[in-house]
């Protein structure tokens, strides 16, 4: 991969939007006011935790690389309703998950509870509806609606493999492409869309998103076993631990030794707490089937395509930054 971005540190990769994220902060922190404390309360505990904002940026990042003039003056809005619909679906899969740590800090169920946590999601949803109206234009409401719907289908679709062993590789991708790349795939089109962006282009972009997209989720797969809590800002082994089949887990039941096979099939199974122990052998499994090194393939095909899909893109600084992003998405540690 070639990009004019040499770097794997991401502030530097977004530069050419960094007054733009200044500018989105405003945004999201005066589209979250509500009238309502314990909403304000979550939702600022949530948003101060941080986070890559990869979507809204992206979303930012292809309306500059495809706009002929300035971008449309709805591109910070539309990059504000993609951050909310995002952490709406964080909150929610915390719940199911029962995580406790996202980010590096306790998760909003964790410190305000279930009930509070999915009543605070469906306040943003319902907040992304009510601004995704703003530009006027159908296409926007149709790209981001469907998106909403068919993310909503993929947790579906992740929780009924959960637990389940016979889950194969391309029933996993497709809850990628549901779950995760949609909403990278919606934030691309709609940032050509507000370019004023050709058919084409438009088609790209999209791919563009939903590559890069499939991409990011896979190398979460892969840092789930080689990072610790401090780089991913999470627990290492959650996956695991949660009966997620995930593509490691998923090569080692069809690549590991028999009792490599029934140890995995066991732990994707089991419905209580992990034991460290299998969870060691777990690991040192992965880590020496080769899984990774399959998973870090997947993933690189992943960002070859997406590369591939801005190559007759213009040639300036915001292209520049999504070429950077494909490296990014195969380099990072967090």
């Amino acid at each position: 991969m070639t990009s004019t971005v040499k770097t794997n540190d991401l502030s530097q990769i977004l530069a050419p939007i960094s007054l733009d994220f200044k500018a989105l902060d405003e945004v999201i922190r005066l589209r979250l006011a509500s009238k309502v404390a314990l909403i304000d309360q979550i939702s600022s505990y949530i948003i101060q935790a941080g986070g890559k904002r990869i979507r809204p940026a992206l979303l930012m990042l292809v309306a500059k690389a495809l706009a002929k003039g300035n971008a449309s003056p709805h591109s910070l809005e539309m990059a504000a309703v993609v951050e909310f619909i995002h952490t709406a679906t964080l909150l929610h899969d915390d719940v199911v998950d029962e995580s406790t740590l996202r980010r590096g800090r306790e998760t909003a169920n964790a410190t305000f509870g279930n009930a509070a946590s999915v009543l605070v999601g469906d306040f943003l949803y319902s907040r992304a509806f009510q601004m995704m109206v703003r530009p006027n234009d159908l296409r926007v409401m149709q790209i981001l609606s469907d998106a909403t719907n068919t993310i909503a289908e993929g947790e579906v679709l992740q929780l009924l493999n959960m637990n389940d062993p016979e889950v194969d590789e391309a029933s996993y991708l497709q809850v990628i492409r549901y779950k995760t790349a949609k909403l990278f795939e919606a934030s691309t089109e709609l940032g050509a869309i507000l370019a004023n962006a050709s058919d084409t282009q438009r088609e790209q972009a999209a791919a563009f998103g939903r590559h890069i997209g499939t991409a990011f989720q896979l190398m979460d797969d892969l840092l789930d076993y080689t990072a610790n809590a401090a780089q991913m800002g999470k627990n290492a082994g959650d996956d695991l631990r949660e009966g997620k089949p995930t593509l490691p887990l998923i090569y080692l039941l069809e690549h590991g030794t028999n009792e490599e096979r029934l140890l995995v099939r066991a732990a994707i199974e089991q419905n209580q707490d992990l034991p460290d122990d299998v969870f060691v052998q777990i690991l040192r499994a992965v880590q020496t089937s080769g899984a990774l090194d399959y998973t870090q393939a997947a993933a690189k095909r992943e960002a070859d395509l997406a590369l591939d899909c801005i190559k007759d893109f213009p040639a300036n600084e915001a292209t520049g930054a999504l070429q950077a992003l494909c490296e990014y998405s195969l380099a990072r540690q967090t």
